[in-house]
């Protein structure tokens, strides 16, 4: 694999979808930590194999994943909370939303770059774009980790976060497993 693919350890399943929003969290992350040492890598390699793998990698991630990511939370996650009385988390998903807007409007910016990258039609990146874009993504994660997912653990229930994971497997095409009934007929 190429030396500026980051490696991902992140791995958690549609049965805790809040682990899985965490995890996700975790493969922005390394994504954003792929861009960065493209972007180290482009001035002296230029437009390679590994710079085109690269940038092909994170576009695939943040075109697919990412996306499938804010929805999660903006379709399913953010209603559920919305549900509840809790008037901090109300104000705490409006800023979310907020950044959601700022980091699709990073993306549309910076998307173009990486696809003439992995294309091979250009060898550079907008320096003050890309670190923008880490930036933005890494104090959204902190956030999103340190409080909207410690909340979510809190007001959901079981059947709210099942339902959630549902969604999530949907949004996916993956087939959520049927949970099993616990007590057997005799």
């Amino acid at each position: 694999m190429s030396d500026l693919l980051v490696g991902d350890a992140f791995v958690s399943g549609f049965d805790n979808p809040l682990e899985m929003l965490l995890a996700c969290h975790g493969k922005m992350q390394t994504q954003c930590a792929t861009l960065h040492k493209l972007l180290q890598h482009l001035p002296s390699h230029g437009c390679d194999t590994q710079a085109r793998q690269a940038a092909q990698a994170i576009l695939r991630y943040f075109d697919t994943a990412g996306q499938n990511h804010h929805d999660d939370e903006e379709q399913d996650l953010f209603p559920r909370l919305l549900a509840t009385p809790n008037a901090e988390v109300h104000e705490l998903i409006a800023r979310l939303l907020d950044e959601h807007k700022v980091m699709d409007m990073t993306w549309q910016q910076l998307r173009p770059l990486l696809l003439a990258i992995a294309e091979g039609r250009a060898a550079e990146l907008d320096i003050k774009s890309v670190e923008h874009f880490i930036k933005v993504h890494d104090r959204h994660i902190s956030l999103e980790n340190a409080q909207l997912l410690p909340q979510a653990a809190k007001l959901l229930d079981h059947i709210q976060l099942e339902a959630l994971s549902r969604s999530m497997a949907a949004r996916r095409g993956v087939v959520f497993p049927i949970p099993v009934n616990h007590t057997q007929v005799k």
